[in-house]
């Protein structure tokens, strides 16, 4: 390509990029944005403050009436720290949680960038027909698949007399978590191996070359060249991942066992039996969101440059 060529595209890129900012922000636009924002905003703004009120002022008016009378206290979030279930308060299941959703993202990753890899790069005989199956997995609903894993983690899998997979005791405290890892593993595999093998395989093939031509064997060329440019795609299907697992009530309810729940059961049971402690609730909520909200804001830079991957070229 020559210096005119490279200077048309770099000027025809930037027209686009100008033309699109143009579009994105013009005046129309931002309105319905900021009166989208306000719309909302409010709820969680009234949940926020109603945390931070006390029991018997929710009980008699609303969050609104703070401006003219504000009356605030932390008591709500001691409360709703030391109470829970009747197996675990909510400090407990917090830490539950972490313990359920780091795993639960972190293996599918693994698994899948290695399955992406090699349907994008190695040359297997039924590459395609396997890559089609697993993307058609998708569309299997997560609910037929619970009685099967069920009856897999209590009885084990046997072929022709030979234990093949053993029997995760569903009462068993010390196979709580693998049960529920597992599980979150298999449910996320097949989008994570789409996702993961379109931005894959998107990588040119010249790098790829390049890397085997200086001796790089797979190992090699997908610690060293693979891993690192795909680093957006993979920090973006984690957000979603990590999001997904640690909002779960219903994988977790099934596999977990009491002393393993996560924070969605304990929250589950903060407002009492007749919904009298809603905003022992609020005040849970808040602490639930901390940790996604840390995950998401670390991992913005990466998110955003997975979305736009591809966007441009030149």
């Amino acid at each position: 390509m020559d210096t005119r060529t490279k200077r048309q595209v770099e000027r025809d890129t930037r027209r686009n990029e100008a033309t699109a900012q143009k579009k994105l922000t013009s005046k129309g636009a931002t309105i319905v944005a900021i009166i989208i924002a306000v719309f909302w905003t409010i709820p969680t703004f009234g949940l926020f403050v109603t945390s931070f009120r006390p029991g018997a002022d929710t009980q008699s008016t609303g969050w609104w009436t703070v401006f003219t009378d504000p009356e605030f206290t932390l008591e709500n979030y001691a409360q709703a720290l030391s109470a829970g279930g009747t197996s675990t308060t909510l400090g407990t299941a917090f830490i539950n949680s972490l313990a359920i959703t780091i795993p639960a993202t972190v293996f599918p990753i693994v698994i899948a960038a290695l399955a992406a890899y090699a349907f994008a790069w190695i040359d297997f005989k039924g590459r395609s027909m396997l890559f089609i199956f697993v993307f058609a997995l998708q569309i299997v609903p997560l609910q037929m698949a619970l009685v099967p894993l069920l009856s897999l983690f209590s009885d084990g899998l046997v072929i022709n007399d030979v234990m093949i997979f053993p029997g995760l005791a569903l009462n068993d405290v010390q196979y709580s978590f693998a049960r529920v890892w597992i599980a979150h593993a298999i449910f996320a595999l097949p989008l994570a191996t789409f996702m993961l093998h379109n931005f894959i395989s998107e990588i040119p093939g010249e790098i790829i070359e390049a890397a085997r031509v200086d001796g790089a064997g797979h190992g090699q060329v997908f610690f060293r060249v693979i891993l690192p440019l795909a680093m957006p795609a993979i920090a973006s299907f984690a957000i979603f991942q990590f999001l997904w697992v640690w909002n779960d009530l219903l994988v977790a309810t099934i596999f977990a066992s009491p002393g393993a729940l996560p924070i969605t059961q304990a929250l589950n049971s903060l407002s009492g039996t007749w919904g009298n402690k809603w905003f022992l609730q609020s005040a849970g909520t808040f602490i639930s969101i901390i940790v996604p909200l840390i995950v998401f804001f670390a991992l913005q830079r990466f998110f955003v440059r997975g979305l736009l991957a591809g966007a441009t070229k030149g």
